[in-house]
C-alpha cells in the first residue's frame, strides 16, 4: 500500500519539460559530448558552444541503472565546488545560463544534473531514482575530478532539497548546503500535517537534523506553491543554520531575479571559502562536546527515574532535604550510591551492593551472617 502510494505522489511531483529542451551528440572528430537544441523547442535557449572547454557533458552510470546527464562548469579561480539539484519542472537546457551567471558570480566550479526521466537523462522519474542520481554525481565529482566532501556545497531548490539534504545527511564533513525554496516532505505541500506518513515522499524534516555543515535557507514570502513556512521550519531545525535570506514578495520561481537573492548567497560562498580546517575541527569538537554534555544529562536523568532509591525516612522517590543523591550508607557510612555507581560496594563485605539497612538493596546476607552474625542487628 505504502509503494503505491507513493507511487501516485511521485507522478505530481515530477513535471519533466516534454519535449526536453535540448539533446546530446557525439563530436565527429574527438568522440566528446556537446549539447545541441532540442528541435522541438519553441523557445531560443542559450546552447554551450561547441568549443567551450570550461564545460564538460557528462553521462554518467547510477546504482538503478540509468544514464543521467550532468554539465560540469569550471571556473579557473573556483575554490569551491557547487553541486546544483533542480526543480521539478525544469532540465538543464533551460537553466544553462543561470549556471554561468553563478559560475562567474560565485566564483565555484558548478555541476548541474538532470533526474532519471528528464531532459536526456534516461529512466523515469521517482524519489528513489534521484538519491540514486545525486549519488552517482558525487561519485564522480571525487573519482573524475578529485573534489572532496570538504571542498563541496550542495544547492537544491524545490524538489532538489530532497535529494541535496539526503546526501548532506551522509557526508558529515561537507561545506555546506543551500536550500531554495525547500520542501519539509511531499504531503506537507499539498495539506497541512503533523505526523510523517509511510507513504511521503522527500521526508526532509527528518533528515535536516542529521546535517552537520552549515545550512543556508533561502525562501520567497509569497510562494504560493511552497509556503515560506517550509523553510522556516527547515531553518529552525538546522543544527548549523546561517542566517537565512525571506524575500519580500519573492515567488516560487523568481528569486533570482532579486539583488538580494545573489548578494546574499555570495556571502555564504565567502565565509564558506574563509573557514579553515583549524576552523573547522574547532567547532566540531564543541558540537561533540554539547552533544556528549546533553546526552549524558539526559542518560543520567533517565536512569535516574528507573533505578531512584527511596529515601529511608519519607520514603520519597528523590528527597534532596533528607539524603540528596550523596547518599551514605548508616552502618557503613560507604559514600556515593547513585552518582559514582549503581551498586556501590560495602566496606564490611565488598559485595556489588550495599547493607540490607540502607535502602533494601540486595547484599550477600549468607557473606554477612557467616562473617559476624549479625544482618539486622
Amino acid at each position: 500500500m505504502g509503494c503505491m502510494f507513493s507511487h501516485l505522489a511521485a507522478k505530481f511531483a515530477f513535471f519533466p519539460p516534454s519535449p526536453p529542451t535540448y539533446k546530446i551528440q557525439k563530436r565527429d572528430h574527438d568522440g566528446k559530448l556537446t549539447v545541441v537544441a532540442s528541435a522541438s523547442t519553441t523557445t531560443s535557449l542559450p546552447v554551450p558552444h561547441a568549443d567551450d572547454r570550461s564545460l564538460d557533458v557528462l553521462l554518467i552510470d547510477t546504482k538503478r541503472g540509468n544514464k543521467i546527464v550532468a554539465f560540469y562548469l569550471r571556473n579557473p579561480y573556483a575554490r569551491l565546488t557547487l553541486l546544483y539539484s533542480h526543480g521539478n519542472a525544469a532540465d538543464l537546457g533551460q537553466l544553462y545560463d543561470l549556471f554561468l551567471q553563478l559560475k562567474l558570480t560565485l566564483r565555484v566550479n558548478l555541476i548541474g544534473y538532470d533526474y532519471s526521466g528528464y531532459g536526456a537523462s534516461t529512466g523515469k522519474p521517482s524519489e528513489e531514482n534521484t538519491y540514486a542520481d545525486i549519488e552517482a554525481v558525487y561519485e564522480c565529482l571525487e573519482t573524475e575530478y578529485g573534489v572532496s566532501q570538504e571542498d563541496l556545497i550542495l544547492y537544491g531548490q524545490s524538489v532538489g532539497s530532497g535529494p541535496t539534504l539526503h546526501l548532506a545527511a551522509k557526508l558529515p564533513r561537507l561545506r555546506g548546503v543551500v536550500l531554495h525554496s525547500a520542501i519539509l516532505s511531499g504531503l506537507r505541500v499539498l495539506c497541512h500535517v503533523k505526523f510523517t506518513f509511510c507513504f511521503d515522499i522527500y521526508k526532509n524534516i527528518n533528515k535536516i537534523k542529521k546535517v552537520k555543515c552549515p545550512v543556508l535557507v533561502i525562501h520567497g514570502t509569497e510562494d504560493d506553491i511552497v509556503n515560506w513556512l517550509h523553510g522556516d521550519a527547515l531553518w529552525k531545525m538546522a543544527r548549523d543554520a546561517y542566517e537565512p535570506l525571506w524575500i519580500k514578495g519573492g515567488g516560487h520561481c523568481n528569486l533570482e531575479l532579486y539583488p538580494d537573492y545573489i548578494r546574499h548567497l555570495c556571502r555564504f560562498i565567502q565565509e564558506m571559502e574563509n573557514i579553515t580546517t583549524e576552523i573547522r575541527l574547532r567547532k566540531i569538537w564543541q558540537n561533540m562536546r554539547t552533544q556528549k554534555r546533553s546526552s549524558a544529562s539526559c542518560a543520567k536523568c533517565c536512569r535516574i527515574k528507573l533505578c531512584r532509591p527511596k529515601c529511608p525516612e519519607c520514603t520519597r522517590p528523590k528527597c534532596v532535604k533528607c539524603c540528596s543523591w550523596q547518599l551514605k550508607c548508616p552502618a557503613c557510612w560507604k559514600p556515593g550510591c547513585v552518582k559514582c555507581s549503581w551498586q556501590p560496594k560495602c566496606l564490611k563485605c565488598a559485595g556489588p551492593s550495599c547493607c540490607i539497612r540502607c535502602f533494601h538493596w540486595r547484599c550477600c546476607i549468607g557473606t554477612h551472617s557467616g562473617l559476624n552474625g549479625k544482618q539486622d542487628g
